[in-house]
């Protein structure tokens, strides 16, 4: 099993900047293929970024890129979402998600994961 904490969420208003941890425990947690995704009210979860295990490779979904880096510490088991220039359509609560698989692969559906953290809330005021 493993265990994902989200934290870092809030109030911000409309081009700042938030940064989100995930924090893992568990089996292995360096073997994991994460990513992060999240829900507007009222919409379906979308996928935000991915990243494989040892943090190599990356990919994002358009409406974040150039904006948004995610990175993990394997050392630290804590994934993270630096998010630059946030815009009032960015807000959503963000989950962090993890599966067990080590090469160089991400993943970008929720069905490809098996553990997911409870979220954390994004506001970004106009």
């Amino acid at each position: 099993q493993v265990q994902l904490v989200e934290s870092g969420g809030g109030l911000v208003q409309a081009g700042g900047s938030l940064r989100l941890s995930c924090a893992a425990s568990g089996r292995t947690v360096s073997v994991l293929a994460m990513g992060w995704f999240r829900q507007a009210p009222g919409k379906e979860r979308e996928f935000v970024t991915a990243i494989n295990w040892s943090g190599e490779a990356t990919y994002y979904t358009h409406s974040v890129k150039g904006r948004f880096t995610i990175s993990r510490d394997n050392a630290k088991n804590t994934l993270y979402l630096q998010m630059n220039s946030l815009k009032p359509e960015d807000t959503a609560v963000y989950y962090c998600a993890a599966v067990y698989r080590g090469g160089g692969a991400y993943y970008t559906a929720d069905d490809d994961y098996d553990y997911w953290g409870q979220g954390t809330q994004v506001t970004v005021s106009s």
